[in-house]
């Protein structure tokens, strides 16, 4: 893997694991609350399912770092993969900026990696 990849996909892996914090603890907090524009009456209501969300994402990270730490190109791509289909569906489906926050670094890992 190029250094350049290596980059974005730690870049991939360490906004999943943000992600996962804020789904799994900050949902409900005011800054989760601000990052999702939500009310906290929504947020409660959701709460639940935000953290299995988050659970998910942990999943995608992990995932990503194992293609790190082990250089398999192979396992990136398919975790990046997984990222890509996630932030579309997201992007189709929730909010247009998901695209651009989830599928977009993921597809320039994938080019890095393709390219380098």
């Amino acid at each position: 893997m190029s250094v350049l990849a290596v980059v974005l996909i730690a870049l991939v892996a360490l906004l999943h694991l943000g992600f996962l914090v804020l789904e799994m603890f900050l949902w409900t907090k005011p800054y989760g609350l601000k990052v999702f524009r939500q009310s906290r009456e929504k947020a409660e209501q959701s709460k639940v399912l935000a953290a299995n969300q988050g659970l998910y994402n942990g999943f995608l990270a992990a995932g990503l770092m194992w293609a790190l730490t082990g250089q398999r190109s192979d396992v990136a791509l398919f975790f990046l993969g997984c990222v890509v289909v996630a932030g579309a569906y997201g992007a189709a489906t929730v909010n247009r900026r998901i695209f651009f926050v989830q599928a977009l670094p993921a597809l320039a890992s994938i080019a890095a990696l393709w390219l380098g």
